[in-house]
Formats: structure tokens, sequence, C-alpha cells
């Protein structure tokens, strides 16, 4: 009887071990995939039982969860939602992306920080609320920017970042998508719509400013200008370089021209070849200084570099040291040379800022369901790209090209505005990429602005000039009036 007994004792002594080890297993292991798992309806309800944190900018409520009863109590609820989804993102049943995605512990509450009031609402029977994330976007610039796309049908992004702390005051992307249509609790309907936007030939979901690359046409002549002025010290604008009106490419039988084939003179000083957009002068300066030079001056801008915003950035490049030829082309923003609109408004901040780059970032601040500061934006030099005196002969350039150059249309009545205009070439008899950065005013900015125009939707004649320098133009004025 006592053997019968011990057996019996030590095997439930086993199970429960057994049964210890698998709770352990589950909660530890595999909790995480059965909580995402499709099929976990729990999961799924869960994810509209609490309160969302809202999303905001500027005193504005852009997303916010709505209470509507029901076993999925609360809906997701988007202003303006196509200005700001390349941003924002999207809240769905399965899924979230941009700052729902990347922000989703403080927006759901179940980040570490919310720990206090978490347990505090429980302790008081409260309902479980996220924590707000407020962006660093002016919505006055942000609707200036998208209507200005908008409008004009075209394809395009614009970035515009306080050059002295990086804060991003503007980011828009065309053509957009409404995260509304995929905020309601229908997993079908979420997928449908999802679906179709992946499948439009337009990208809506791509967010042109950060999440792809584009031939930045002569705005990168800033970043040669940058290179060969810092190589030696007793250059200045008033140097001059050769400027032939047809330069033989090395190793080649192909001539590089300037523009509709005008002539520079035969010899220009650096002020005047960033005025006119000489080619053939910044590819004289290219070969003189040679590729790692170029590179070297380019990574100090950031370029090569990823960077999460908090959203991912895909890094910008030069593309390889491919012989002489290769590096004219290069030094122009063309042939392999590839650029996000970020990076190239990070360029026109840094030569505003006195050579120094700083971090963008959008998150302004976190705050607790109550209101309560959480966490605030804390501004970070990444490099000095270039000296304050090299920064200084850049801005005497770069207003040039706005007071006596192709960027006249940047223009702001009483406010001296420093830019450079860019017009990318993608495939022969293919339309252009339209560029133009920008900072204002020069003497102290406030605001630095990349305004691009993809290829296939301006026409064949489009330049930074006539086609971006408007909308940063009305960019400009929105931040400075704000």
């Amino acid at each position: 009887m006592n053997g019968t007994l011990k057996r019996a004792s030590v095997a439930c002594l086993l199970m429960f071990a057994l049964l210890m080890i698998n709770i352990n297993y589950v909660q530890a292991v595999k909790a995480d995939g059965l909580r995402n798992d499709a099929r976990n309806k729990r999961s799924f309800y869960a994810r509209y039982e609490s309160e969302r944190g809202m999303i905001t900018a500027g005193g504005q409520t852009l997303a916010k969860s709505v209470d509507v009863g029901g076993k999925f109590r609360f809906a997701r609820k988007y202003t303006n939602g196509k200005m700001y989804a390349p941003v924002i993102g999207f809240f769905a049943p399965e899924s979230a992306q941009g700052i729902e995605g990347f922000e989703n512990d403080y927006l759901d509450g179940s980040h570490p920080d919310l720990f206090v009031r978490r347990t505090v609402d429980l302790i008081t029977n409260k309902p479980n609320r996220g924590a707000a994330v407020d962006l660093t976007l002016v919505p006055k610039a942000q609707e200036v920017a998208y209507r200005a796309l908008e409008r004009s049908g075209k394809r395009g992004a614009v970035v515009a970042l306080d050059p002295k702390t990086g804060a991003i005051l503007t980011m828009v992307s065309v053509p957009s998508f409404d995260p509304n249509t995929m905020a309601a609790p229908d997993k079908a309907k979420a997928v449908e719509v999802y679906n179709k936007l992946v499948d439009n030939p337009n990208k809506p979901l791509l967010n042109r400013a950060i999440e792809t690359t584009f031939a930045p046409g002569s705005t990168f002549k800033v970043i040669t200008s940058a290179a060969y002025l810092s190589e030696d010290d007793s250059r200045d604008v008033n140097t001059t370089v050769d400027a032939p009106d047809v330069l033989p490419l090395p190793g080649t039988t192909i001539g590089l021209r300037n523009y509709h084939g005008e002539s520079c003179g035969g010899r220009a000083t650096l002020l005047d070849a960033l005025t006119i957009s000489c080619n053939t002068a910044f590819a004289n300066m290219a070969l003189e200084m040679g590729y790692d030079k170029l590179k070297e001056q380019a990574a100090k801008f950031g370029i090569g570099t990823g960077m999460n915003i908090p959203l991912r950035v895909v890094p910008s490049d030069i593309g390889k040291d491919e012989g002489k030829a290769a590096l004219v082309q290069t030094s122009i923003g063309q042939r392999s040379n590839q650029m996000t609109p970020l990076q190239m408004a990070m360029v026109a901040a840094a030569v505003g800022n006195q050579g120094k780059v700083m971090k963008p970032y959008l998150v302004n601040k976190i705050l607790s369901p109550d209101g309560d500061e959480i966490d605030s934006a804390r501004p970070e030099e990444l490099d000095e790209a270039i000296t304050q005196d090299v920064a200084d002969e850049l801005r005497q350039m770069m207003v040039s090209v706005v007071e006596n150059g192709t960027g006249s249309a940047a223009k702001l009545p009483g406010v001296t505005v420093a830019g450079k205009t860019g017009t990318a070439e993608t495939a022969k008899g293919a339309a252009s990429h339209a560029w133009f950065i920008s900072f204002a005013p020069a003497e102290d900015p406030k605001v630095a602005v990349a305004v691009f125009v993809e290829s296939g939707s301006a026409g064949n004649d489009a330049t930074g000039g006539a086609v971006a320098a408007p909308i940063a133009h009305d960019v400009m004025q929105a931040v400075l009036e704000k």
C-alpha cells in the first residue's frame, strides 16, 4: 500500500513539475509568438480595448482613439491623414507603421517608463491608457508643402529642418494615403486596402523623404565646393578654376557640357561657378581633389550612414570609385550619386549652422496620459562637416545663387535666402529630377529646406529653379511666419 502511495505521489509531483515547466515555457518563451499569432483573437481584441495615446504636433491632434463602444471599443481616427501619413503611418488590426509602429510601446501604454502609471491604474481600477507622442512638425508648413505638391500632381518630397537643433519641421511625401482606411478593426478590409497601396505604381506607401534615394543633380555641388574649400585654406569665393565649354571625360571620347550648352567663360570664380551652376568648373575641382577627398567630405555631412529619427532612414551614397570619368559625373550629382531629400536638407542645414551637422529628429516629447512630461528631445551634434570659415564662404555662394542665379524663385521679401538648384538627369530622353535646397535667414537660419520633384512628373524641361524653388519659398515663409 505504501509503495502504491509513494508511486502515486511521485507521479503527481512529476506531472506538477511538467505542468510548471510548460507554464513557464509558454509564458516566457512562447508568449510573444502566441500574442502575435493571427489566430489569437484575444490579442486582436486587446488592440482596441484600451485608449491609445494621441499623436500631436504644434498643438494639433493628428491621431487619437475614439470610444465607439462594443467589443472593439476604441477606433483610431486621423486628422488630415494623407498630409501626415508618411510620418505617422497607420495602426491596423495586425500591424502598425511609421510613428504608430516605432513609438507603439508608448502609445499603447506598455513602455517601461509607464510602469508606475499602469500599476496605479490597476490598483485604482482605471483603464489602461497610452502616452501621447508630440512631434516636431509645424502644421502650417506641413500643409503648405503638401498642398503645393498635391496641387501640381507631381511625385516628390519636402523636408524642412531647424538647422540649430535638427528638429524636423516638415516632412511630406506625395503621393500619400489615408491611414483611416486601414484603422477599422476589419482584417480583411485592411489587407485589401494595403495590398492595393502596395500594387499602386505611384508607390503611395513609400516615404520619398527618407526611404529611397535619388540623383541629387547640382545640389551636390555644395558638397563639392565644401571639399574644395576645405582642402586648401587659401581658397575662397574669389578663387578661380578652369571652366571650359566642354570638358573631355578622361579615358572616354565623351565631353561634359554645361546645362543647355551654356558657356562659363573659360574660367570662373567659385562664387560664379555655383551661381550659374557651371558643370565643367566643378568637374575640374573634383579631378584636382580626387575621389577620396570628395567621399571624405560627403561622409562628414552624414552621407553613407543610416539613422533612426525614429523612422529608419536609408543611407545616401556617392557611389564607388570608378575612375576619373565617373568622378566627374559624381561631382555634379550624377552617375551613382544617390541622396535622400532628408540628407540634402541636412547639407543645407549644416552650412547654415556654421558647419555643424545636427541629428534630425521627429519626436519633440512624450507625455503621460495625465499630461506629465516623460521624455523630451535632446539635440545631438553628429559632426562638424566644415569649419565656420568654409561655411561662411558657402553661405555667400548660396546667397548669390538666389540673388543672381538659378534660384531666384526662392527669394523672400526682407529675408536673405541661401540656396542651390539641382536638375538631375535620369535616363536619355526621360524627365529630370528637380531639386532645391536652401536656408533662411542666411545670416541666422531658422529653417533649412530640401524640395525634391521626381522624374516623370514634372515634364522634360523641369528644372530645380522653376519647379522646386517656388515650393521651398512657400515652406520657408510658412516656418518663418509661425
